[in-house]
């Protein structure tokens, strides 16, 4: 998957919301992004999302609730051990109360939350606060 299209979705929505949007289409898709967003869903980010057509090019409609301030997708690959994770958060998001960083690993994609729990590392995909 290109994290290219997952940066354009994630500025996409966040441009939605500065506007006042209830609802963001996002095209093109793809199993990492409603990995993604699904996890965005289950921390009340999002209310919900709904994938079209997820066989051929597909979109995704996702509802607004007007929390996210930033969320962004990180280009560029960086591999993270599952004990510099909080450090990684600390540097990475702005506020110690809230934010998520997402990291996808051998269990799936994950927030940091549960990748520690788990005691796994992996890549980071993005972050959202």
């Amino acid at each position: 998957m290109g994290r290219r299209i997952l940066n354009d979705a994630l500025r996409s929505m966040v441009n939605a919301e500065k506007r006042g949007k209830a609802m963001v289409e996002l095209k093109p898709i793809s199993t990492v992004m409603s990995s993604f967003l699904r996890i965005m869903k289950n921390h009340g980010y999002i209310k919900d999302f709904q994938v079209y057509d997820p066989h051929r090019v597909g979109r995704i409609t996702v509802e607004l609730q007007g929390r996210i301030n930033d969320c962004k997708a990180l280009t560029h690959r960086k591999d993270i051990k599952a004990r510099d994770l909080e450090a990684y958060r600390l540097q990475t998001l702005p506020t110690h109360q809230w934010g998520y960083v997402v990291i996808t690993t051998p269990d799936g994609v994950l927030d940091h939350e549960e990748a520690i729990k788990k005691n796994v590392g992996g890549q980071v995909l993005g972050y959202f606060h």
